[in-house]
């Protein structure tokens, strides 16, 4: 499966050089108050420290109160920072979009520990808005127009987007006036509300957060694109932990909306959205979809998208 190494290894040595890298680069914690399991979250919203992080925090907090285990939050500076992050031994679990868990997945770092259940289903969906009175009605009616994308390893806010152009015939890089790669949903959505572009890549799950924030008015856009159903974003634990410490982890999170003491607002997920539970027994196969997806986008095709995105 291809990948744009350059641009990975560009982002692991921004991540590398970070003050957090510095200061983790540890042993794997062990859980206890004074070595807390260490968690990277993708910036999947805002891109902000203080958001994804209470989007999450609720959920450790109630398994923390449900096992004594003590985590340690932070958030990544990339989608695929996050990935070399548990590659390079820096977390021991993580919040990863659906193509950054088989990116760290292939290359052995990650394994499934749980993924949220919100209304009975397990998958979210990747959209495109326009505004409301816009001529495009169709990700075809993108050809000579701008628009904003998020992080270039992130399933929803870029490849299902631009794996669903491709199929339909286009060259986002060479159809697109304008890529714009914002670096995540919420950045994406503010360039579509701001005028900036006219079409712009997200998550439902993240435009809903955005409009219970009040950051858009969701009269004023309209949805030209929906896609298949995508496995919810997962949370993966580091392959090296020790076989006991998986065990307890997977045993908590499935039963963590059960525990003593944990009620129901605590068990959140991706967009800070309220789930019914979280299930650790999620097929691993349901990702090949992302991976299908991902296919598409070869390192001729992303080099061809960041040099577009480059173009000022």
């Amino acid at each position: 499966m291809k990948t744009n190494r350059f641009h990975l290894s560009a982002l692991a040595l921004a991540f590398m050089l970070t003050p957090f890298a510095a200061a983790q680069a540890q042993a794997l914690a062990d859980g206890s108050q004074q070595h807390p399991l260490r968690v990277l979250l993708i910036p999947a919203d805002g891109g902000t420290e203080s958001g994804t992080k209470a989007d999450y925090q609720p959920i450790f907090n109630a398994i923390t109160s449900s096992t004594g285990l003590h985590f340690d939050l932070t958030v990544g500076q990339s989608y695929g920072a996050v990935v070399e992050g548990m590659c390079n031994q820096l977390a021991e679990v993580a919040f990863l979009g659906p193509v950054s868990y088989v990116q760290a997945h292939d290359r052995g770092c990650a394994q499934l520990l749980a993924v949220g259940v919100q209304k009975g289903q397990s998958s979210y969906y990747a959209a495109m808005f326009a505004p409301k009175e816009s001529s495009v009605t169709s990700l075809k009616d993108l050809k000579g127009k701008r628009a904003a994308f998020g992080d270039v390893n992130s399933a929803s806010s870029f490849t299902f987007q631009m794996a669903s152009m491709i199929n339909d015939g286009m060259n986002p890089a060479q159809d697109l006036a304008e890529l714009h790669l914002t670096g995540s949903h919420a950045s994406s959505l503010a360039a579509l509300v701001q005028g900036q572009v006219d079409a712009a890549a997200l998550s439902f799950d993240s435009f809903d957060k955005a409009v219970r924030q009040g950051a858009v008015d969701p009269q004023s856009v309209k949805v030209i694109f929906k896609s298949e159903p995508i496995p919810y974003p997962p949370l993966a634990m580091n392959t090296k932990l020790p076989e006991g410490l998986k065990k307890t982890l997977k045993e908590a999170f499935s039963t963590v909306h059960q525990a003593p003491g944990v009620t129901p607002d605590m068990v959140r997920g991706y967009g800070g959205a309220k789930l019914d539970r979280y299930d650790t027994a999620f097929s691993e196969e349901q990702f090949s979809g992302p991976a299908s997806k991902m296919s598409l986008l070869t390192d001729e095709v992303k080099g061809e998208i960041l040099a577009k995105a480059a173009q000022r």
